[in-house]
């Protein structure tokens, strides 16, 4: 397998400088970058850890560690309880296998901090090249711009990074709202409002420019109070959604930026007893399999998880077969999947 090469990182931090960080001795770092054996196993992870976190990684120390995982594909995902991850990382494992590699998933918990030291765990074993789907509360990328310095390759999925520059795979999010939107003025609602997740990520931003835009294009006007976003705890959801389905005049019409947003809209629907989808229809994104079987069932976008998975392997593989400047942004097709949450047509 080929491997970038590191002549542009410029190794600014010491020996001594990660000596000074754990409080061991030079002699002590040097010895355990080295793999030498009188090291103990924690304190040369701890070391390790220490230097890629604070940009010391030297050039004969990565290929030490590609060469012992040369066949190793690290992932990061918010959560693998989610179904589009759960069905991305099959998509990846399949091709992963095809092309003699391993996989070591890991799941960052939609925390920043925990996304960033996984890369840093990542580094140390020395995996080939990262598939990576970022957390909710990632703002800088600093510790993805770091594999690019010392050439490990990165493929965003799904939720995409657009400070790094990389190969990514997405679908066109703000079309898809655009669509789902389109549907919610079909079946005759007049007021829809947007549920989105954390305002940082940039496909929460696709997804409410989307909204907007198919509100605009049907002569309906874009209130920003019916825009209210949340994070990915319960409660905030619940909160958020009280806020839309509690005010004086409450929205006939929802997109949910994912189906457990739309199904806590549904709860608190129930809970102030609003009929749906006689006096408010509810869509979600990602189709969940749980959305065919609550009642009403979920009117939801698919999005093509496996693929996704497919096609981020793919070009993680190509780029360490031949490694180029060059990157691609493959935009796969999603789809409405129509259900209940929205079958009552209002138009006629």
């Amino acid at each position: 397998m080929n491997i970038k090469t590191m002549s542009s990182y410029k190794k600014e931090i010491t020996l001594q400088d990660i000596a000074k960080t754990l409080q061991i001795s030079v002699s002590t770092v040097s010895r355990a970058l080295k793999g030498h054996p009188r090291i103990s196993e924690t304190t040369q992870r701890r070391v390790k850890q220490a230097a890629n976190r604070l940009g010391y990684l030297s050039i004969d120390l990565l290929e030490e560690q590609q060469k012992k995982h040369s066949n190793l594909i690290g992932i990061i995902v918010p959560k693998i309880s989610y179904h589009l991850y759960a069905m991305a990382i099959s998509g990846i494992e399949k091709v992963a296998e095809s092309n003699g590699m391993h996989i070591i998933v890991c799941q960052s918990n939609e925390s920043y901090q925990r996304e960033k030291s996984l890369v840093e765990e990542l580094i140390a074993i020395g995996v080939n090249g990262i598939i990576a789907s970022l957390a909710s509360e990632t703002k800088t990328f600093s510790h993805f711009n770091q594999l690019k310095k010392l050439g490990i390759p990165i493929v965003f999925f799904n939720r995409e990074c657009k400070d790094v520059i990389s190969n990514k795979v997405t679908i066109d999010n703000s079309r898809a709202a655009y669509e789902a939107v389109s549907h919610l003025v079909d079946v005759g609602c007049k007021r829809i409002a947007y549920l989105g997740g954390p305002e940082v990520l940039q496909i929460n931003r696709d997804r409410a420019n989307g909204y907007k835009k198919a509100l605009q294009d049907n002569n309906l006007e874009v209130i920003e109070d019916d825009l209210v976003y949340s994070n990915f705890d319960k409660e905030s959801i619940l909160s958020a959604a009280r806020m839309l389905l509690y005010a004086p005049m409450h929205p006939d019409g929802i997109l949910a930026f994912s189906d457990q947003i739309a199904i806590s809209v549904m709860l608190v629907a129930k809970e102030r007893g609003i009929d749906i989808p006689k006096k408010l229809c509810i869509i979600g994104f990602n189709n969940e399999p749980v959305g065919e079987f609550i009642n009403p069932s979920l009117t939801s976008i698919s999005q093509p998880g496996f693929r996704m998975g497919e096609e981020a392997a793919q070009l993680l593989v190509k780029e360490l077969k031949e490694p180029s400047n060059l990157y691609e942004k493959r935009i796969l097709k999603s789809f409405l999947v129509i259900r209940n949450s929205t079958n009552k047509n209002k138009a006629k």
